[in-house]
């Protein structure tokens, strides 16, 4: 009996280990900036979240948004990739439209939303200072 609760203890704290490695609020690398003319194309850092990595690449020109890419969606199972897929045209229309990282999220596809937003404001902000 008492090796079952050791075994089970050790099990939850390896799953909470687990998770809290891969919380939303970690990147895994920093933004890249390449000029070329009046455009800056800026690619935010790789968001990791629970079912995979968000990165977003935004192209900047003559000071306005003029396109933004999810370079990478949350992809470990099929419904993760179907809501990412889903919801990524919504948050670059909504980043196009607010000139910017303050986007609504996504219904349904909430840390999605904030891991595009948050390699967004990165990738932005890199190019502010760049």
């Amino acid at each position: 009996m008492r090796r079952t609760g050791i075994v089970i203890s050790a099990t939850l704290l390896a799953m909470l280990w687990l998770l809290a490695t891969k919380a939303g609020a970690r990147t895994r690398n920093v933004a890249t900036i390449v000029r070329s003319g009046k455009s800056t194309t800026a690619t935010g850092p790789q968001v990791v979240l629970a079912h995979g990595i968000v990165q977003v690449r935004v192209v900047i020109t003559d000071g306005r948004i003029t396109d933004v890419t999810a370079v990478q969606l949350p992809h470990d199972n099929p419904d993760s990739w179907n809501t990412s897929t889903r919801a990524a045209p919504i948050l670059r229309s909504e980043a196009l439209a607010m000139q910017g990282a303050n986007i609504n999220v996504v219904s349904g596809a909430t840390y999605t939303s904030r891991g595009y937003a948050r390699s967004l404001q990165a990738a932005l902000d890199a190019a502010n200072s760049a």
